[in-house]
């Protein structure tokens, strides 16, 4: 199984504004992922696109890479906070407000998917020992006449 990551330092951005998009591609297919970046309204997706590029051309380089890029998927994405510069803004009355530019690394990991094996599904689960078989339809108490709402008049 490959294994590639990439890295961006000191992206003019803050780690939770990055942190969303990030969020809208962890464990999508990288042709999935390219296509939400694309469209995406936020600015730093087009960043966050250039690394995830980044990350696919450093899986095809590996040794034992399959050669399909189709077959990668996202394995993990996160942005940390980096340093932040510090600038001054002018205020009323010689004051002055401090202005925070923050930068963050953005990480994006890929992995190739293994290939298809036949999957019969899932074992059927035994039930525990001494364990009530469950009632057919669910919910047994909902099923039970509603409760009668107190009638409540205004006293005048």
């Amino acid at each position: 199984m490959i294994e590639a990551h990439a890295t961006a330092r000191y992206v003019r951005t803050s780690a939770q504004k990055a942190g969303l998009v990030l969020n809208q591609i962890r464990g999508k297919a990288v042709p999935q992922a390219l296509a939400l970046l694309k469209f995406s309204p936020k600015g730093v997706a087009r960043d966050i696109e250039k690394v995830l590029r980044s990350a696919v051309a450093n899986a095809t380089q590996k040794d034992g890479f399959g050669g399909d890029t189709d077959r990668l998927i996202v394995s993990a994405c996160y942005a940390n906070q980096g340093p932040s510069q510090k600038r001054i803004r002018p205020a009323p009355m010689g004051r002055a407000f401090r202005v925070l530019k923050r930068t963050a690394p953005l990480t994006v990991a890929v992995v190739e998917k293994p290939a298809a094996v036949a999957a019969t599904g899932p074992a059927p689960r035994r039930p525990r020992a001494g364990a009530k078989p469950k009632a057919a339809g669910g919910g047994a108490r909902r099923a039970a006449a509603p409760r009668a709402r107190k009638a409540t008049a205004k006293a005048k």
